[in-house]
């Protein structure tokens, strides 16, 4: 049986010291936020090379405190990309904003910087309203960077903030620079299955405005600077000290396991070369893919993931409808033929299994099924 993600491996070859940082938070008794916390957001800023990076209960607390510190609220209009998982439309509209979906590039999946601009030519400069865009979250998907150096330019010519959500990026690059230290703020999730993976929710906000920074230090602890004295109306958004024990621990480890992610998917870029209808990920120019999802794109979508479940290799779909189709949202208007590239692709999506200690043997048994499969219903079809 092949595994999506193999936490349990990655636990025991991390056990002895990671049962010694969980002993340590009963020990101190600081379960929530305290000393390991501190050293986590330390850790990271270091890492990233920002000025501060403060921790938080998840990934979607982390988008929301950064859109509260660049004052988005009720009226205003946050663009992002079309394909994305829903946390990064749910932050903006529990601010109070709208959020606006723009198509993908189809080679990289990113925000398609040209069709950001063109909805912003349309949308100002002919459509001067009270409500206008305020921000955009380019989303790095799937562990691969959006394209950045177009964005913000962009984003600045309309005065636009630039919020990065990296939650599927922990240690990508775009031209040397990391992941959540471009945009005014960088967001970040440690669900347990990503790069980086608490032992539960956690996340974390980079950002090198040091006001901003406590604002939403503020905001994520009941809008206290301290205990029992509130300046604001705040929210409950606290990393405990057992997550960031076991980020610290992990954290050491990042830049080796997405080595080894990169090495992985070089292995089954080169085992699934030349086979009818697949399209594999691609790493743009510019970029260090790292990896949290190797998707590919294929046609009869349905019958290869029951021939690869029948061959206990377990995959999975990231994500099968785009933000803008889904019932949440469809207040917004949006509909199919809205984002074509979004839609295409997240018809075609199928997530092989994808962790640092999968093996070559492993790798090479997918890519063999896969092949094996493909082969079998094309014959089907003719």
């Amino acid at each position: 049986m092949i595994p999506m993600v193999d936490l349990k491996t990655q636990y025991h070859n991390l056990k002895a010291e990671i049962d010694s940082a969980l002993h340590d938070v009963l020990e101190n008794t600081q379960f929530i936020l305290g000393p390991n916390v501190r050293e986590f957001e330390k850790e990271v800023a270091t890492n990233l090379g920002v000025k501060h990076a403060l921790s938080c209960a998840s990934g979607t607390d982390a988008l929301h405190l950064a859109l509260l510190a660049a004052g988005i609220g009720e009226g205003d209009e946050v663009i992002t990309s079309a394909f994305t998982f829903i946390a990064t439309a749910e932050a903006i509209s529990l601010c109070g904003a709208t959020p606006v979906f723009v198509d993908i590039d189809e080679q990289t999946y990113t925000l398609d910087p040209q069709k950001l601009e063109d909805y912003l030519k349309i949308r100002i400069t002919k459509h001067r309203t009270r409500n206008r865009p305020k921000a955009v979250i380019p989303v790095h998907i799937f562990g691969q960077m959006a394209d950045m150096d177009p964005i913000v330019e962009i984003s600045r010519k309309y005065e636009l903030y630039v919020i990065e959500d990296a939650c599927q990026a922990h240690g990508a690059e775009y031209k040397g620079r990391r992941a959540g230290s471009i945009g005014d703020a960088g967001c970040f999730s440690f669900y347990p299955g990503k790069n980086l993976g608490a032992y539960g929710e956690a996340g974390a906000v980079t950002i090198n405005n040091g006001t901003l920074a406590e604002e939403m230090a503020k905001f994520r602890d009941h809008g206290q600077s301290k205990k029992y004295y509130h300046e604001m109306i705040g929210w409950n958004a606290r990393m405990d000290g057992f997550q960031g024990a076991v980020l610290n621990v992990k954290l050491k480890h990042l830049s080796d396991w997405n080595e080894a992610r990169r090495n992985n998917a070089v292995l089954y870029n080169e085992l699934l070369t030349d086979i009818n209808g697949i399209i594999k990920p691609v790493e743009a120019e510019y970029a260090k893919h790292v990896y949290h999802v190797y998707a590919l794109r294929l046609h009869n979508r349905e019958k290869v993931i029951a021939g690869l479940s029948e061959e206990d290799i377990y995959c999975g779909i990231h994500y099968p409808v785009p933000v803008h189709l889904q019932d949440a949202y469809q207040s917004t208007e949006m509909r199919n033929g809205s984002c074509p590239t979004s839609e295409k692709c997240a018809e075609e999506y199928v997530s092989l299994p994808m962790f640092p200690e999968l093996t070559r043997r492993q790798i090479e048994y997918v890519a063999e099924s896969i092949k094996n499969i493909v082969d079998y219903v094309d014959k089907l079809i003719k």
